[in-house]
């Protein structure tokens, strides 16, 4: 098949390529702890592979549960000679047996053979994986996503790859809102290009997912920073009336006030700060303008019963409730110190 001729063609070290651009090849190594994105890149392999050859016959083993000789007996040639995909998955607590095949194996791949390795992380395995990149097999590293700017610019891949648009303000009200989860940001990038007809905008997102903790929790960040109190506290207790833990609420307050006293302290202009921090542009300058009506002292005041407030929803208080609603009631009125 097309995939394995080129794959023979080795560049002489390791190419780390992305789970969105992942070509098959006789070799794949997929490692990292991400397991939504390890899914989409054996996905895609798949997918390709069945593009060029319909017929491929596809068989899966587990390395952890590998017997020795399996995988010679899967990259046997058939009796009509078909394309073979094989994909293996669990690397990280491999045997002993796949260690020592696999070794074999990838110093001299089949032709007309994909062979998809997935290793979830650790030290297990560690002399085949570096036997793999040194020989200069593609490689996808999974790594969580953690940043905003990761979530971020994920999102916009997902919109640019659908084939829609979506407004700036709408990704951010996304990753606030289904954020926590990348499978979940990533099915509702899915509905919402597949249900949308024009722009994405933030009233969209909010028709969708506004009812969701994380949305729920910068709702009352948003007020508060605002320096909105009464719908600020409004917002609050409608939350925690409907079930909402107290613990999001305020790590949404942490985040928002994190972001307004790193923009404060920054020099330069919105481009080159949201790049020095890893955050959008655009939230760099709606912290610019959020600042000004702000104290320093208003913001260190905040930033202290915040994490007073932290520690007290996590165990440390009888009454969270009460944490949370004088840390929305400081910051309200620090918000409001110019």
């Amino acid at each position: 098949m097309a995939a394995a001729q080129v794959s023979k063609a080795k560049p002489s070290a390791a190419n780390t390529v992305s789970w969105r651009d992942i070509a098959p090849s006789a070799v794949v190594l997929i490692t990292g702890p991400e397991e939504y994105l390890g899914i989409r890149a054996m996905d895609r392999i798949r997918s390709q592979v069945r593009t060029v050859a319909p017929e491929v016959e596809i068989s899966k083993l587990n390395a952890g549960s590998y017997e020795s000789g399996s995988l010679a007996m899967a990259v046997t040639p058939s009796l009509f000679d078909e394309a073979k995909l094989i994909e293996i998955e669990g690397l990280e607590s491999m045997t002993d047996a796949f260690l020592a095949d696999a070794m074999k194996y990838v110093a001299q791949p089949e032709n007309d053979v994909v062979l998809v390795l997935r290793h979830g992380g650790g030290v297990r395995g560690k002399k085949l994986l570096d036997a793999i990149k040194s020989s200069g097999w593609p490689v996808v590293d999974c790594q969580p996503l953690k940043k905003d700017a990761e979530k971020t610019a994920f999102v916009v891949s997902e919109f640019k790859a659908g084939g829609r648009r979506i407004e700036a303000e709408a990704v951010q009200a996304l990753v606030n809102a289904v954020g926590a989860s990348l499978s979940e940001l990533a099915a509702a990038c899915n509905q919402l290009i597949a249900d949308a007809t024009t722009a994405v905008d933030a009233a969209t997102v909010e028709r969708y997912y506004g009812g969701r903790v994380e949305a729920t929790a910068f709702k009352v960040a948003d007020a508060a920073m605002a320096g909105n109190g009464p719908q600020a506290l409004s917002s609050l207790r409608h939350a925690l009336a409907t079930g909402v833990d107290p613990v999001p609420l305020v790590a949404a307050l942490a985040a928002k006030l994190r972001t307004l006293a790193k923009v404060a302290g920054a020099q330069g202009s919105s481009a080159q700060i949201a790049k020095q921090l890893g955050i959008q542009p655009w939230l760099v300058e709606q912290a610019q303008r959020d600042v000004r009506r702000w104290t320093p002292e208003g913001l260190i005041r905040s930033i202290q019963v915040t994490a007073e407030a932290d520690a007290q929803v996590k165990g440390l208080s009888r009454d969270p409730v009460y944490a949370v609603e004088h840390a929305v009631t400081v910051i309200a009125t620090s918000a409001r110190g110019r």
